[in-house]
């Protein structure tokens, strides 16, 4: 099993910014993707910011400027680098690991992180 442990969340003001930090228990063979989410209170769970097996970068319309994602193998932890925030980033904020495959003949699976909070007050 793996665990995906999401952390750095908190209160912000307006402008500010905060680093979330995703890491993984254990090592692994393969992944496809290590994704950023979020969901607000009353709304739909939304894709953020992603990061391929090839380090290829996307993000939501909504944060492409502030928001960078990065990761580090080594630790395997990824992060997303918030700046600017604002307050309709208000919401938990979840990791997800995509096609995660954890040793060589292994099924390919997905994981998701508990969830951090971030509050951007105004």
């Amino acid at each position: 099993q793996v665990q995906l442990v999401e952390s750095g969340g908190g209160l912000v003001q307006a402008g500010g910014s905060l680093r979330l930090s995703c890491a993984a228990s254990t090592i692994f063979f393969r992944i496809n993707a290590m994704e950023w989410y979020r969901q607000a209170p009353g709304k739909e769970r939304e894709l953020v910011a992603q990061i391929t097996g090839g380090s290829s970068t996307n993000y939501a319309d909504s944060v492409k400027g502030r928001f960078i994602i990065s990761r580090d193998n080594a630790n395997r932890t990824v992060y997303l680098q918030m700046n600017s925030l604002k307050p309709e980033d208000t919401a938990m904020y979840y990791c997800a690991a995509r096609g995660l495959v954890r040793f060589p003949g292994a099924p390919t699976r997905d994981y998701w992180g508990q969830g951090t909070q971030v509050t951007v007050s105004s």
